[in-house]
């Protein structure tokens, strides 16, 4: 049994992440990482290679969250106001929905995936809510909600 050195090109689960340097076993390395390209032998040129990939990934991320932090900076005190029909005791007919929120910061100049709005349960009652909106890996906005009776 001898262990062969990959270097990881995307995230492999329980195994490490892109651009990490592994011990896998040579059958695991032959049959599966390698053909699926998933890693690379650990060779010189290659490690070279992933360096240089490395720095030109790096300031793509940093340019990606500088860019985030500016639409987060502009989200930054934003109340959304939805008019929805409730009935007793303040509860909804229905929830309010990701889309929902997204089409009402769209209609304020601010562009988000619905599947980037972070309800941890569904709006389903009157008055004011707190919805996170995660922009970027490391970038995280904080939008008021306040659902009103139509």
């Amino acid at each position: 049994m001898s262990d062969t050195k990959v270097i990881l090109t995307e995230e492999v689960r329980g195994l490490g992440n892109r651009g990490e340097v592994v011990s896998v076993s040579a059958g695991y390395a032959r049959n599966f990482l390698l053909p699926k390209e998933m890693a690379l032998p650990a060779t010189a040129g290659n490690m070279k290679r992933l360096e240089q990939q490395k720095k030109r990934y790096d300031a793509r991320m940093a340019k990606e969250k500088e860019q985030a932090a500016q639409v987060a900076g502009s989200m930054e005190g934003v109340v959304l106001v939805l008019k929805k029909k409730a009935g007793e005791h303040d509860a909804l007919y229905g929830s309010v929905t990701a889309a929902e929120l997204a089409e009402a910061l769209a209609e304020k100049g601010i562009t988000v995936d619905k599947r980037r709005i972070e309800l941890e349960e569904p709006i389903k009652r009157l008055g004011t809510h707190t919805v996170h909106v995660k922009i970027h890996r490391e970038v995280v906005a904080t939008v008021t909600v306040e659902v009103q009776a139509q």
